[in-house]
């Protein structure tokens, strides 16, 4: 019985830490990840900014370098935009062309997409 009532209120947390109406306001930004691996390593920026009501634009810019054979190879550059759509019930922003969906974490600066964490910096 104690762990029902431990996991309802934790729930409630969550809920609360992931209230939609604070999102709006801490989505636009500017968010960064680096990720190294045994094949690549990247950096990734996002630039978020509100359009017009629920759309907005983000433009991810992404440094990588391919290794091969253990070394590093020549800084590469790709660009894309995206035009998600915030939606006010579950407080995420979702990119249908590319079937992502964007979680913010305003307490922690935070935001996901898919199992990939960006830091906001702005």
């Amino acid at each position: 019985m104690k762990i029902k009532i431990i996991l309802m209120v934790l729930s409630f947390a969550i809920l609360f830490a992931c209230n939609p109406k604070n999102n709006r306001s801490f989505l636009p930004g500017i968010y960064v990840n680096n990720a190294a691996g045994k094949y690549s390593v990247a950096s990734d920026t996002l630039v978020i900014e509100a359009v017009e009501g629920n759309r907005f634009e983000l433009n991810r810019k992404t440094g990588f370098n391919l290794i091969r054979d253990g070394k590093k190879g020549k800084r590469e550059y790709e660009t894309e935009k995206w035009n998600p759509v915030y939606d006010e019930e579950t407080g995420v922003l979702t990119e249908s062309r590319r079937g992502k969906t964007l979680t913010f974490y305003p307490d922690s600066n935070v935001l996901k997409i898919g199992s990939r964490s960006y830091q906001k910096v702005n």
